[in-house]
């Protein structure tokens, strides 16, 4: 019989007779079964966008009834609430509500990156890559392969939970390891490290399109670049392979000894050479469409220069080149696998990536109307200056202020998987709060992506936790909510304690976060 998650933690204890009494839970399931209970009764983030889009409404009418206001520091100017439930505000809601979403900055930005990504997942190039990732490297580097092809998979996200999270735990237990650790490094790596990679992901502008808005509540002319984190992000890919490693082979796998679930080693299928071939083909056209940008990008007077000589444009390319760098490979690997044999099949792929984003593009309307309705009230920016004020008058400021930021996106992020739904809630409030105490959106953007990774494993609450279980009880069947969290711990606590100090060596050395991306905002 299958442990339900409030079972989970449960001590039996013997008692004259034979019988067994079960004693309750300790702190630490109540605490999971708390998190599990409150998330599952929040409402859809769709509905809790439009939730909050009537408070903000509400607390627009309340705060110019009550004469809310703030003086801006930079420019002495006061910054009074607006009602929105006048008739003029009402107005200007309806008549611009077509261009509030339209021009909503990441809706553009993510289906534009996703139509490559698309292309490259549908026609199995991703599937296939990581598979021949994970099974070229020699036995003692298996570990390490598995949590890299984990932090690599979130260039697409279904990918690496669907396939390398059971392939994880098929090449472990085929190697007379546990299964469990396997399935639990390749989760970590997916899951835990989800903001890390070595190349820009659909994530990155789909947060900057979050945190240029909030900036420009206060500078109006302030822009992220989708590279704001790259560096970042980037350096903390080898720094949680071997912490995640570190891990599985000194705590996890001794933790669950030898495996004896009884279970046949599965036969790994080979590659096919028609996989083979379509590989080598892909990444013969991954390596012509960079030169082809480099072309384009490095000699002077190229055309991704300005007139300066500067890399500016190049920058501003990244969203359109991420589309090309996927979308080529993508379309040659399915030519020579034979996955596509007209241009009717590539216009499906596109089509179906672009229906597989409905839910996306609802909850892109949303946000864009509670953002706009943020910004229209001026609530953001008394918000932040308030808070601002706050936090300085009693010396909370600096890396103590940034690492308890950290804390409170990860705390929120057990309750809210969606990393968009969270940051569109917390970037209108956080982003000017700190560019007030002198931090740079991009630094605010990287803190926040620290805290939404490191608790994904942690919480019952992601979306995807349930085929985690149900891959992990084909090796232990009475495994439970309870017993994959107290194996995901200690890579969650591994992670925090890497990638805060990784910030905090970033802040005190002031190194720049990603190309142009600066540390520090100082007030126009």
């Amino acid at each position: 019989m299958e442990n339900h998650p409030s079972q989970e933690g449960c001590v039996s204890q013997e008692m004259p007779g034979g019988a067994e009494r079960v004693t309750g839970p300790g702190w630490a399931d109540r605490a999971l079964n708390f998190v599990e209970r409150t998330g599952n009764r929040l409402p859809d983030p769709i509905t809790l966008f439009v939730i909050f889009m009537g408070m903000v409404l509400l607390a627009s009418w309340l705060s110019y009834t009550l004469g809310a206001a703030a003086t801006h520091p930079g420019t002495g100017e006061e910054i009074r609430a607006v009602n929105l439930l006048t008739g003029e505000s009402i107005q200007r809601i309806l008549v611009e509500m077509p261009r509030t979403f339209t021009d909503f900055p990441p809706l553009g930005l993510v289906l534009v990156v996703m139509i490559g990504i698309g292309v490259a997942e549908r026609t199995g190039l991703i599937e296939t890559a990581l598979k021949a990732f994970v099974r070229s490297v020699p036995g003692w580097l298996v570990t390490v392969a598995i949590v890299l092809g984990g932090l690599l998979s979130s260039l697409a996200v279904d990918a690496g939970y669907v396939v390398l999270i059971p392939l994880g735990a098929v090449i472990f237990h085929g190697m007379g390891r546990h299964p469990i650790a396997g399935l639990a490094a390749a989760f970590a790596g997916v899951s835990g490290g989800f903001s890390a990679n070595l190349m820009l992901t659909a994530l990155d502008p789909l947060l900057v399109g979050f945190t240029e808005p909030a900036a420009q509540l206060l500078d109006p002319d302030y822009r992220v670049d989708v590279t704001a984190n790259w560096w970042l992000m980037a350096a903390m890919v080898p720094v949680f392979t071997v912490g995640a490693t570190l891990v599985t082979e000194r705590i996890l796998e001794p933790r669950l000894g030898e495996y004896t679930g009884g279970v046949e080693v599965e036969e790994d299928e080979p590659l096919t050479r028609a996989e083979k071939r379509g590989l080598l083909a892909a990444l013969a056209t991954v390596l012509v469409t960079l030169a082809i940008i480099g072309w384009l990008s490095i000699p002077e007077g190229a055309a991704l220069r300005d007139d300066d000589g500067t890399l500016d444009p190049l920058l501003s390319s990244i969203v359109a080149l991420m589309l090309f760098v996927f979308f080529l490979p993508g379309l040659v690997y399915g030519l020579v696998t034979g996955k596509i044999k007209s241009d009717r099949e590539v216009a499906a792929m596109t089509s179906e990536t672009m229906s597989s984003m409905g839910a996306y593009i609802v909850l892109a309307f949303v946000a864009a109307h509670f953002i706009a309705f943020f910004n229209w009230s001026n609530l953001g920016l008394i918000v932040a200056i308030s808070g601002a004020g706050g936090l300085e008058a009693v010396g909370f400021t600096g890396i103590p202020l940034v690492v308890s930021f950290i804390f409170v996106s990860a705390f929120i992020n057990l309750f809210i998987g969606s990393a968009s739904a969270k940051w569109a809630i917390m970037a209108p409030v956080f982003v000017p709060m700190l560019m007030f105490l002198g931090y740079s959106p991009e630094l605010t953007q990287a803190a926040y992506r620290i805290g939404d990774s490191f608790t994904n494993i942690l919480t019952p609450l992601l979306p995807y936790y349930p085929l985690v279980i149900i891959f992990a009880q084909k090796y232990e069947k009475d495994i439970g909510l309870g017993t994959l969290i107290s194996a995901m711990l200690p890579y969650s606590v591994v992670f925090a304690l890497t990638a805060i100090p990784m910030l905090v060596l970033w802040m005190l050395l002031g190194i720049p976060l990603g190309p142009g991306a600066p540390m520090e905002y100082t007030l126009p």
